[in-house]
């Protein structure tokens, strides 16, 4: 009777999951964002036309984000984390035509889902890597996957804006709607399994509480540490998409000249795999230190040119882009290490609350900035704040990482 089984026989092809696998899912995913990614702070100063009016709507956005972050978790305890994963990828797709309606409550929607889905994937992709990849493998992982990212975050942000104002709204979102589809495709089409040792019983599972989860999530001082280090990373991040944009338009530049921001400082992706062997041979903690040290020069820099010299401060910017990254493809490396494997999918849930208060709280500072001051403030409070993670990272960060 076995030998009337039909086996699927390109399951076997495919081989273990490794560092190219997620290496082409993030591509893909990044592509969907990307396109959108200076379109979406576009669309909103054209809808509310003021800059602080702006950060107030990111701001309110993104306290329902966190929310949801925080609750996401919980997904795990009643579905299988591939559902997850999947309905990321579908809310990807829900942003994308939302914010198609270019309207404000379009846009409030368009953009929580945006944040939503980031959040499922971010949690789903995360939580196979430590599944699949080992410890010792974090670092070179984690490089590859910014450096497969790097033609989507260079080009999405300048095609976006292109198609934006070319062919109008519906183009972008479209574009990143066909993304999301071919990523969810592909997810699929690997197979990728759970380690189900690490998933907790049913007492275990009637026990979680995302309170509970923060509270033991800030009892760990390496997480705690871990979690810095990616929140100040993100922060530029969210400023550099955000601010970068509207810096080119209120100073006369154009919306096509933020795209092209955008895609240049993304451009520099290509420099993770640079920073992944440098962290391997010096050290985490030493490049990790350079690398704030590197963002807040640059940021304050460009605080100080701000509208009067817009083109020198996109300079700044793109530099401090190139430090950036150096978290990006090895920051992730401290939380790696430091989460114990029964409480991944919790801790994890924590950690990736970085992303939404980096879009939450950074927004709120700067509308009462920019209450007093010119955008160019914007930049050097950044850099101010990267300072201290600089000093932070240098003191408490473990010299053997």
């Amino acid at each position: 009777m076995a030998t009337q089984v039909k086996h699927p026989i390109w399951l076997p092809a495919l081989g273990s999951p490794g560092a190219g696998t997620f290496a082409s899912l993030y591509a893909i995913e990044s592509f969907a964002r990307a396109l959108l990614s200076s379109v979406v702070p576009i669309q909103a100063y054209d809808l509310l036309r003021s800059e602080q009016k702006v950060s107030l709507l990111y701001t309110c956005v993104s306290v329902f984000a966190l929310l949801i972050t925080l609750t996401t978790p919980l997904l795990l305890r009643t579905f299988a984390r591939r559902w997850v994963y999947s309905m990321g990828a579908a809310l990807l797709i829900a942003a994308a035509a939302a914010l198609a309606t270019h309207t404000l409550t379009g846009q409030v929607i368009g953009q929580l889902c945006r944040s939503a889905g980031a959040g499922a994937l971010a949690l789903g992709l995360n939580l196979y890597i430590m599944d699949h990849i080992h410890k010792t493998k974090f670092m070179q992982s984690e490089s590859l996957r910014m450096a497969w990212s790097t033609l989507g975050w260079t080009i999405g942000p300048a095609a976006g804006v292109a198609l934006y104002t070319r062919l109008g709204l519906a183009a972008p979102y479209a574009a990143s709607a066909v993304c999301s589809i071919a990523l969810l495709a592909l997810f699929w089409f690997y197979r990728l399994s759970e380690n189900t040792a690490i998933r907790a019983g049913g007492k275990a599972k009637q026990e979680v509480n995302p309170l509970r989860s923060v509270g033991r999530f800030l009892s760990q001082p390496r997480l705690r540490l871990a979690w810095l280090i990616a929140f100040g990373r993100s922060c530029f991040w969210s400023t550099f998409f955000v601010y970068g944009p509207i810096l080119m338009v209120v100073s006369g530049q154009g919306s096509f000249a933020g795209g092209l921001l955008v895609s240049a400082g993304n451009a520099m992706l290509f420099c993770a795999l640079f920073w992944g062997r440098i962290g391997r041979r010096f050290g985490a903690r030493r490049v990790m230190s350079l690398a704030f040290a590197g963002m807040t020069a640059g940021l304050l820099a460009a605080g100080a040119c701000g509208e009067g010299l817009p083109l020198l401060a996109a300079v700044f910017l793109l530099a401090c882009t190139v430090f950036t990254i150096a978290l990006d493809a090895i920051g992730s490396t401290a939380f790696f290490r430091a989460v114990r494997p029964r409480e991944r999918a919790e801790m994890t849930g924590v950690y990736r609350t970085y992303l939404d208060l980096s879009e939450l709280m950074p927004p709120l500072v700067y509308s009462i900035v920019l209450a007093f001051f010119g955008i160019g403030a914007v930049f050097a409070t950044l850099g101010l704040f990267c300072a201290v993670c600089g000093v932070i990272c240098w003191r408490y960060l473990p010299k053997s990482m």
